[in-house]
């Protein structure tokens, strides 16, 4: 009834969201994850939450997505995105801090064709929904290990490469991390994977925290957007207890 109601509201205003009524990938999946990932709370499919991907996998170990939601700048509780028909759907939960955007860029894997799902939480309680759909040859989940053929892959584990760029008011983090990101899926190996991330500031305070999955693809990127000059330091940990840190 509330979502109805939302809609009703949006489509008499003057200067309504854009909102659809409809699901814009018309996915069977979707009332499964709303119930699981969302636990069933009022929610609006939204054009203003931009989510950004190829139409085609041309690597599906290495497919680049960007969640904006900055149309709702100082009103975002937490970002949530999956992959609806990968075996591992989950891919992150990302809560931005005032100082950083809600805006994040990632690499992830896709096993076959799927909608993509990013889902924002504002502080009124309502969820905002951004779609859209990737096609693929496949494979991307279950695809022997690039990282572990690589000679010397464990002496790199956890390494940081990356920089901090200049973008108006703001600064973008743009980083890689040296990581297997096992998914457990392939070759008898366990789950092996970065799964928790924080943005620090320079006194160790957290700016932006980020939770990821084994959807995320191997040697992970990640780019995040701070407002300001202030410093940055990222601590990520992963399921082995491993922490690994670098300043920006």
């Amino acid at each position: 009834m509330r979502r109805r109601s939302l809609l009703a509201l949006a489509l008499l205003g003057g200067t309504a969201p854009l909102w659809a009524a409809q699901d814009p990938v018309e996915s069977v999946m979707w009332s499964f994850f709303h119930k699981r990932l969302l636990e069933g709370q009022p929610f609006v499919y939204d054009e203003k939450v931009v989510l950004e991907a190829p139409p085609f996998a041309e690597d599906a170990r290495q497919v680049p997505i960007q969640v904006d939601a900055r149309a709702y700048s100082g009103q975002v509780v937490k970002i949530m995105a999956w992959a609806e028909l990968n075996p591992i759907p989950q891919i992150f939960t990302f809560v931005p801090g005032e100082r950083v955007a809600p805006m994040l860029a990632i690499r992830i894997r896709i096993e076959q064709a799927t909608p993509i799902r990013a889902a924002v939480l504002t502080r009124d309680g309502l969820w905002h929904i951004g779609s859209t759909r990737i096609d693929a040859a496949g494979g991307g989940c279950t695809a022997p290990s690039v990282v572990r053929a690589e000679a010397g892959w464990e002496d790199r584990l956890g390494q940081v490469h990356g920089a901090r760029f200049a973008h108006g008011d703001a600064s973008r983090l743009r980083l890689r991390v040296d990581h297997p990101m096992d998914n457990g899926l392939t070759g008898g190996i366990p789950e092996f994977f970065i799964n928790q991330a924080e943005l620090r500031d320079a006194q160790g305070n957290p700016l932006a925290t980020l939770e990821l999955f084994p959807a995320v693809s191997e040697n992970p990127t990640i780019s995040l957007e701070v407002q300001g000059e202030i410093e940055a330091r990222l601590w990520l940990r992963d399921n082995n207890g491993n922490e690994f840190e670098a300043a920006f």
